[in-house]
């Protein structure tokens, strides 16, 4: 297979049944108004393969629900430019342009980059070579290596960094830069990869590093020299909801073990005959590690989750007693704003953070949940107080000081209390499961 990759000879026909030979590396260009941009950057990127590629090649046009021109452009690219194919979705979405893409090529490898070309297309060859060969099943370029290239604006750049330290500590995800727009795949493990990936919009790139880094597969990062499009169709403030809305949901589904990792690709399987090879005593080492490892990204994960949920209680804590405010008292409003969202962090993180599903319990964690809030109160109030015992003529930015080192306290008692009374892993898994009995099982 190798062999035939390499000289561009792949016997497969194409899939638009023209009865040409399919190319080796398909790149895919999903697009979405476009207009502006689209002919003047397929054809620049198409006279660079044709004069400096050395594999068969096809550039595909995924339309998703472009409204613009976007469509027409691409149709009229496909009639008049060698090489060149376009198919439109009524939907939109990039990972859902992608997954059709995926489910009608006929390549060996496929790749996909953003149509404003950001990414400089002397990086192709390094980033397909590798998996052209086989030496690796997965190739992303990365914009945060130190020897990239990169040209974009300070609050990009912080985002950036920001979402891939998040990817890495509430998914385990090694990989250095989820969202670069430039990644390439081996397409039989594209075909089954897909199936696994709920996503079908930005969230798509870490979704599928994600499972394949699970799944044992080989990943290759090439530094890339990127240039920052200021005509970017992203908006930043719903992608990052969805994103971390996918980061929880796909947390869920990897402690769960709900993902047939197993059926990607023959490495785990592999791993599991030689397993079944060894000691009994090495076998066990093994599966403490294995469950130790559990329990260590879930308690990271679970970290994650509830600090993204008191950031989004603190946020709603504020709008509310700015709204109370106008029609009562200070404290009347503080009181029932705090509250409020007591309620509703308790049951976010019953939900989401320590995955508890259904009405059996839920006043009972209620209850305690308020308990636990109090508490929190009593921290920060306590301290106050303590301090103006202590020294009634401290200035503000002292009890500024004291108060925030009493938050921090307050929300790690919070965290204790959360998992190990309201929420024990026992309780957890005997709710979700609607068992009654009392059998006991370790916390974590």
């Amino acid at each position: 297979m190798t062999d035939s990759i390499l000289t561009g000879k792949v016997e497969r026909r194409s899939a638009s049944g023209s009865g040409q030979k399919a190319p080796v590396i398909d790149v895919i260009l999903p697009v979405y108004n476009e207009a502006a941009d689209l002919e003047r950057n397929v054809l620049r990127l198409h006279d660079f393969l044709t004069g400096q590629f050395p594999f068969a090649f096809r550039i595909t046009i995924a339309d998703n629900a472009s409204i613009d021109e976007t469509w027409a452009i691409a149709r009229r690219l496909e009639a008049t430019v060698p090489h060149v194919t376009a198919f439109h979705l009524d939907e939109k979405g990039r990972g859902r342009a992608l997954k059709a893409a995926w489910s009608r090529s006929d390549a060996a490898v496929l790749a996909y980059m953003d149509i404003d070309l950001s990414t400089d297309l002397a990086a192709l060859l390094p980033l397909l070579a590798p998996l052209v060969s086989g030496d690796f099943d997965l190739a992303i370029g990365t914009r945060l290596a130190s020897t990239s290239v990169v040209d974009r604006g300070p609050v990009r750049e912080f985002i950036s960094r920001g979402y891939n330290r998040l990817t890495r500590l509430g998914l385990g995800c090694n990989v250095s830069d989820a969202q670069c727009g430039f990644k390439a795949i081996r397409a039989e493990l594209a075909r089954k990869l897909m199936p696994l990936i709920e996503d079908d919009d930005w969230f798509f790139d870490t979704e599928l590093l994600v499972i394949a880094e699970r799944a044992g597969l080989r990943i290759h990062e090439v530094p890339v020299k990127w240039t920052d499009d200021p005509d970017s169709r992203v908006k930043i403030l719903p992608t990052a909801i969805a994103d971390l809305k996918g980061i929880v949901r796909l947390r869920r589904a990897l402690a769960r073990d709900q993902l047939p990792l197993a059926t990607i690709g023959d490495k785990r399987a592999g791993s599991a005959a030689v397993d079944g090879r060894i000691g009994s005593a090495t076998a066990g080492k093994h599966a403490a590690s294995a469950v130790a490892e559990r329990r260590h990204r879930r308690l990271l994960a679970q970290l994650l989750s509830f600090g993204l949920i008191g950031v989004a209680s603190t946020i709603a804590y504020a709008v509310l007693y700015l709204l109370l405010r106008d029609i009562m008292s200070a404290q009347a409003a503080n009181a029932l704003s705090l509250l409020l969202t007591a309620v509703a962090n308790t049951a976010a993180n019953r939900r989401l953070t320590f995955g508890v599903r259904g009405v059996g319990g839920r006043l009972r964690h209620q209850s305690q949940g308020l308990v636990v809030f109090a508490s929190g109160l009593a921290v920060t109030s306590g301290s106050l107080f303590l301090l103006r015992r202590y020294d009634s003529s401290t200035s503000h930015n002292v009890e500024l000081a004291v108060l925030i080192a009493a938050s921090v306290a307050a929300t790690l008692l919070r965290f204790v209390l959360f998992r190990t009374w309201i929420f024990p892993r026992r309780r957890v898994r005997l709710a979700t499961s609607g068992l009654r009995h009392t059998a006991k099982e370790p916390t974590t």
